[in-house]
């Protein structure tokens, strides 16, 4: 297993009005919760957590010509001995390949500011392909995660703005590192948007792939987001975006 380290920043709603709150040592704190639900839940809380929705599996591409990466967190779990630290499990997709990754998250943080409203995790990852399987590497990069803590100071995936323009969250940058040919390419993935996508993301409101690219993977997300998916369920290059292809 190799270490990912997490920096977490805090915000609170008073700060809007310019006020400067005082900031106590959060780590006891955060050490009593398990915030794994942060990378692997599959509903989202909207609308003042009044509305239930599915999370989209995470958009993301590899490469200069914007190729679909596909990557779920099987796992996150929380180590028992150390609760600042959590195994991480999951699999990648480029095209028909498949390969499964491993790594761990370790969790620093500099304070709290209470009454605590909102908040981010800031830090770096080191995930590693399993290097039996073909065309493996190692990911590495930097990512922003949001979440709220609630009345009863659960943490929260942040989704209260889900409705707005440009919402995303759980936000990975970084390079993909082939382990034979030691080819690098960039490879960045993230719930609803992808960060540092100009190039490939047109959309004002939510993501849209550049007409240019859509041949690189992005078709099946193309014709779902402009036709009924009733419409489309049995065209061949339309997978039910309900297949599961990590298991």
């Amino acid at each position: 297993m190799r270490r990912i380290l997490i920096i977490v920043g805090l915000i609170i709603s008073g700060l809007v009005y310019g006020q400067q709150p005082e900031t106590t040592d959060f780590l006891t704190e955060i050490n009593k919760y398990d915030i794994s639900e942060l990378w692997t839940l599959t509903k989202l809380k909207i609308e003042n957590d009044t509305t239930i929705v599915e999370r989209q599996e995470p958009l993301g591409y590899i490469g200069d010509s914007f190729q679909r990466f596909y990557i779920h967190f099987i796992s996150a779990i929380q180590n028992p001995t150390d609760k600042l630290k959590y195994f991480i499990y999951g699999k990648t997709r480029v095209k028909e390949n498949i390969c499964s990754f491993q790594g761990e998250i370790v969790i620093y943080v500099e304070g709290d500011i209470p009454p605590l409203k909102q908040g981010f995790v800031k830090g770096a990852y080191e995930f590693y392909e399993n290097s039996k399987q073909k065309e493996t590497g190692k990911l590495v990069g930097n990512f922003t995660t949001n979440f709220y803590i609630d009345e009863k100071g659960n943490f929260i995936y942040d989704a209260l703005i889900f409705a707005a323009d440009g919402f995303n969250n759980n936000q990975f940058e970084g390079i993909w590192t082939s382990y034979k040919s030691k080819e690098t390419r960039k490879c960045n993935w993230g719930d609803y948007r992808i960060p540092d996508s100009k190039g490939l993301d047109c959309g004002a409101g939510e993501f849209s792939v550049v007409d240019k690219y859509a041949a690189n993977g992005w078709i099946p997300y193309v014709l779902e987001h402009m036709m009924n998916k009733k419409d489309i369920s049995n065209s061949p290059e339309f997978p039910d975006s309900n297949d599961k292809w990590w298991k």
